[in-house]
Protein backbone atom coordinates (compact mmCIF):
# COMPACT_ATOMS: atom_id res chain seq x y z
CA UNK A 1 0.00 0.00 0.00
CA UNK A 2 1.45 3.65 -1.13
CA UNK A 3 2.31 5.97 1.73
CA UNK A 4 -0.55 8.18 2.49
CA UNK A 5 1.03 11.53 3.77
CA UNK A 6 -1.15 14.58 4.85
CA UNK A 7 -0.45 18.29 4.75
CA UNK A 8 -0.87 20.16 8.31
CA UNK A 9 -0.09 23.24 9.27
CA UNK A 10 0.61 24.22 13.41
CA UNK A 11 -1.74 26.51 14.91
CA UNK A 12 -1.62 28.44 18.71
CA UNK A 13 -4.47 28.20 21.57
CA UNK A 14 -5.61 31.41 20.52
CA UNK A 15 -6.67 30.35 17.37
CA UNK A 16 -10.46 30.37 17.03
CA UNK A 17 -11.25 26.77 16.35
CA UNK A 18 -14.75 27.64 15.34
CA UNK A 19 -13.40 30.32 12.61
CA UNK A 20 -10.99 27.30 11.37
CA UNK A 21 -14.25 25.08 11.09
CA UNK A 22 -15.86 27.66 9.23
CA UNK A 23 -12.60 27.85 6.41
CA UNK A 24 -13.09 23.99 5.74
CA UNK A 25 -10.22 23.02 8.54
CA UNK A 26 -10.09 20.51 11.12
CA UNK A 27 -8.31 21.51 14.78
CA UNK A 28 -5.98 18.43 15.14
CA UNK A 29 -3.39 17.67 18.21
CA UNK A 30 -0.69 15.04 17.21
CA UNK A 31 0.80 13.38 20.72
CA UNK A 32 2.67 10.06 21.32
CA UNK A 33 6.23 8.84 21.19
CA UNK A 34 8.17 11.28 22.88
CA UNK A 35 6.64 14.37 21.85
CA UNK A 36 4.84 16.78 23.01
CA UNK A 37 1.44 18.07 22.36
CA UNK A 38 1.31 19.75 19.44
CA UNK A 39 -1.61 21.60 18.17
CA UNK A 40 -2.43 21.30 14.25
CA UNK A 41 -4.89 21.65 11.72
CA UNK A 42 -5.77 20.31 7.93
CA UNK A 43 -8.11 20.50 5.33
CA UNK A 44 -11.42 18.62 6.00
CA UNK A 45 -11.46 17.34 2.27
CA UNK A 46 -7.79 15.85 2.67
CA UNK A 47 -8.45 14.45 6.43
CA UNK A 48 -11.94 12.98 4.73
CA UNK A 49 -9.82 11.34 1.60
CA UNK A 50 -6.95 9.98 3.82
CA UNK A 51 -9.57 8.44 6.56
CA UNK A 52 -11.51 6.71 4.17
CA UNK A 53 -8.01 5.20 2.62
CA UNK A 54 -6.78 4.81 6.20
CA UNK A 55 -9.05 4.65 8.60
CA UNK A 56 -7.42 3.37 12.56
CA UNK A 57 -5.15 1.03 11.75
CA UNK A 58 -2.72 2.17 8.72
CA UNK A 59 0.19 4.65 9.52
CA UNK A 60 0.18 8.08 7.82
CA UNK A 61 2.86 10.75 7.41
CA UNK A 62 1.69 13.83 8.68
CA UNK A 63 3.98 16.70 6.94
CA UNK A 64 4.16 19.18 9.38
CA UNK A 65 6.80 22.26 7.98
CA UNK A 66 8.65 19.88 6.00
CA UNK A 67 8.65 17.08 8.72
CA UNK A 68 7.33 13.85 8.39
CA UNK A 69 5.65 12.65 11.53
CA UNK A 70 4.38 8.62 11.17
CA UNK A 71 1.35 8.99 12.75
CA UNK A 72 -1.98 6.58 13.29
CA UNK A 73 -5.33 8.35 13.66
CA UNK A 74 -6.31 7.87 17.39
CA UNK A 75 -9.81 9.24 17.41
CA UNK A 76 -12.18 11.34 15.68
CA UNK A 77 -14.89 13.83 16.76
CA UNK A 78 -17.79 14.53 14.42
CA UNK A 79 -20.69 16.58 14.57
CA UNK A 80 -23.97 15.23 15.86
CA UNK A 81 -26.00 17.24 13.32
CA UNK A 82 -23.64 17.76 10.46
CA UNK A 83 -21.09 14.75 10.67
CA UNK A 84 -18.79 17.10 9.68
CA UNK A 85 -15.58 16.34 11.60
CA UNK A 86 -14.79 18.63 14.88
CA UNK A 87 -11.59 17.41 15.74
CA UNK A 88 -9.12 14.92 15.50
CA UNK A 89 -6.17 12.91 17.48
CA UNK A 90 -3.29 11.83 15.59
CA UNK A 91 -1.18 9.34 17.63
CA UNK A 92 3.07 9.56 16.31
CA UNK A 93 4.37 6.09 16.47
CA UNK A 94 8.16 4.53 16.77
CA UNK A 95 8.55 2.97 13.72
CA UNK A 96 11.50 0.86 15.04
CA UNK A 97 9.41 -0.04 17.73
CA UNK A 98 6.06 -2.36 18.42
CA UNK A 99 2.76 -0.87 18.36
CA UNK A 100 -0.29 -2.27 19.41
CA UNK A 101 -3.35 -1.85 17.26
CA UNK A 102 -7.02 -2.98 16.90
CA UNK A 103 -7.51 -4.29 12.83
CA UNK A 104 -10.39 -4.31 11.53
CA UNK A 105 -11.90 -7.59 10.38
CA UNK A 106 -13.60 -7.33 6.54
CA UNK A 107 -15.79 -9.79 5.00
CA UNK A 108 -15.80 -11.12 1.58
CA UNK A 109 -18.09 -13.72 -0.54
CA UNK A 110 -21.27 -14.76 0.32
CA UNK A 111 -22.82 -17.29 2.79
CA UNK A 112 -24.70 -20.51 1.31
CA UNK A 113 -26.13 -20.98 4.33
CA UNK A 114 -27.62 -17.10 4.44
CA UNK A 115 -28.34 -17.15 1.12
CA UNK A 116 -30.12 -20.50 0.11
CA UNK A 117 -31.47 -21.79 3.78
CA UNK A 118 -32.18 -18.02 5.30
CA UNK A 119 -29.55 -18.19 8.27
CA UNK A 120 -29.15 -15.76 10.18
CA UNK A 121 -25.06 -14.57 10.15
CA UNK A 122 -23.58 -13.53 13.35
CA UNK A 123 -20.69 -11.57 13.21
CA UNK A 124 -19.10 -12.19 16.75
CA UNK A 125 -15.78 -10.29 16.40
CA UNK A 126 -15.87 -7.07 14.41
CA UNK A 127 -12.05 -6.18 14.76
CA UNK A 128 -8.41 -8.57 16.00
CA UNK A 129 -5.78 -6.79 18.24
CA UNK A 130 -2.37 -6.81 17.03
CA UNK A 131 1.18 -6.67 18.20
CA UNK A 132 3.73 -5.51 15.19
CA UNK A 133 6.18 -3.23 13.86
CA UNK A 134 4.32 -0.16 12.34
CA UNK A 135 5.24 -1.18 8.76
CA UNK A 136 4.00 -4.40 9.15
CA UNK A 137 0.65 -3.25 10.92
CA UNK A 138 -1.90 -4.76 8.30
CA UNK A 139 -4.96 -2.66 7.19
CA UNK A 140 -7.55 -4.76 7.75
CA UNK A 141 -8.06 -8.76 7.50
CA UNK A 142 -10.16 -10.63 5.03
CA UNK A 143 -12.65 -13.33 5.88
CA UNK A 144 -14.18 -15.26 3.14
CA UNK A 145 -18.11 -15.79 4.13
CA UNK A 146 -18.32 -19.07 1.42
CA UNK A 147 -17.01 -21.48 4.31
CA UNK A 148 -20.74 -21.02 6.18
CA UNK A 149 -22.58 -23.53 3.86
CA UNK A 150 -24.33 -25.22 6.91
CA UNK A 151 -26.09 -23.86 10.36
CA UNK A 152 -23.81 -24.07 12.91
CA UNK A 153 -20.47 -23.55 10.52
CA UNK A 154 -18.03 -21.53 12.29
CA UNK A 155 -15.32 -19.02 11.30
CA UNK A 156 -12.14 -18.75 13.60
CA UNK A 157 -9.15 -17.04 13.47
CA UNK A 158 -7.37 -19.87 12.62
CA UNK A 159 -8.98 -19.55 9.21
CA UNK A 160 -7.29 -16.10 8.75
CA UNK A 161 -4.05 -15.93 6.74
CA UNK A 162 -1.68 -13.73 9.24
CA UNK A 163 1.00 -11.39 7.64
CA UNK A 164 4.45 -12.22 9.11
CA UNK A 165 5.67 -10.51 12.28
CA UNK A 166 2.24 -10.10 13.46
CA UNK A 167 0.89 -11.55 16.28
CA UNK A 168 -2.81 -11.67 17.50
CA UNK A 169 -4.22 -11.17 20.86
CA UNK A 170 -6.82 -13.55 20.54
CA UNK A 171 -6.62 -17.58 20.34
CA UNK A 172 -6.82 -19.66 17.37
CA UNK A 173 -10.17 -20.71 18.56
CA UNK A 174 -12.04 -17.63 19.11
CA UNK A 175 -14.96 -17.59 16.67
CA UNK A 176 -15.51 -14.69 14.32
CA UNK A 177 -18.67 -15.27 12.57
CA UNK A 178 -21.32 -18.38 12.74
CA UNK A 179 -24.61 -18.94 11.08
CA UNK A 180 -27.93 -19.34 12.92
CA UNK A 181 -30.97 -21.23 11.87
CA UNK A 182 -34.00 -18.65 11.19
CA UNK A 183 -35.93 -17.71 13.82
CA UNK A 184 -39.50 -19.95 14.23
CA UNK A 185 -42.54 -18.30 14.59
CA UNK A 186 -43.89 -19.08 18.14
CA UNK A 187 -46.62 -22.06 18.53
CA UNK A 188 -49.99 -20.67 20.05
CA UNK A 189 -49.79 -21.70 23.71
CA UNK A 190 -52.58 -22.85 25.49
CA UNK A 191 -54.18 -20.46 28.57
CA UNK A 192 -52.40 -20.99 31.63
CA UNK A 193 -54.27 -22.88 34.42
CA UNK A 194 -56.85 -20.82 35.96
CA UNK A 195 -56.52 -18.57 33.39
CA UNK A 196 -60.09 -17.68 31.90
CA UNK A 197 -60.66 -18.69 28.31
CA UNK A 198 -61.08 -15.98 25.30
CA UNK A 199 -65.10 -16.31 25.48
CA UNK A 200 -64.71 -14.98 29.33
CA UNK A 201 -66.45 -17.96 30.70
CA UNK A 202 -64.81 -19.07 33.69
CA UNK A 203 -63.98 -22.66 34.12
CA UNK A 204 -65.60 -25.16 36.15
CA UNK A 205 -64.59 -26.55 39.24
CA UNK A 206 -62.86 -29.79 39.17
CA UNK A 207 -65.35 -32.63 39.28
CA UNK A 208 -68.63 -30.24 38.78
CA UNK A 209 -70.94 -30.84 36.15
CA UNK A 210 -69.87 -28.86 33.30
CA UNK A 211 -73.05 -26.84 33.61
CA UNK A 212 -72.55 -26.05 37.71
CA UNK A 213 -70.23 -22.83 37.03
CA UNK A 214 -73.60 -21.39 34.84
CA UNK A 215 -76.24 -22.09 37.77
CA UNK A 216 -77.05 -18.36 39.89
CA UNK A 217 -75.58 -18.17 43.36
CA UNK A 218 -77.79 -19.76 46.15
CA UNK A 219 -79.99 -21.64 43.65
CA UNK A 220 -80.54 -25.43 45.10
CA UNK A 221 -81.29 -28.34 42.76
CA UNK A 222 -85.40 -29.49 43.16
Amino acid sequence: METLRLTVAARSKEQNVKQLRNESQVPCVVYGNKTENTMISCKEQELHRIYKAAGESTIVELDLDGKNIPVLIHSLTLDPVSDRYQHVDFYAVDMSKKLTAHVPVHVTGESPAVKGLSGILVNVHTELTVTCLPKDLPHSFEVDLGKLVEFGDIITVADIKIPAGVELEEEADTVLFTVQEPRKAEEETKPAEGEVPADGAAPAAEGAPADAAAKPEGEKKA
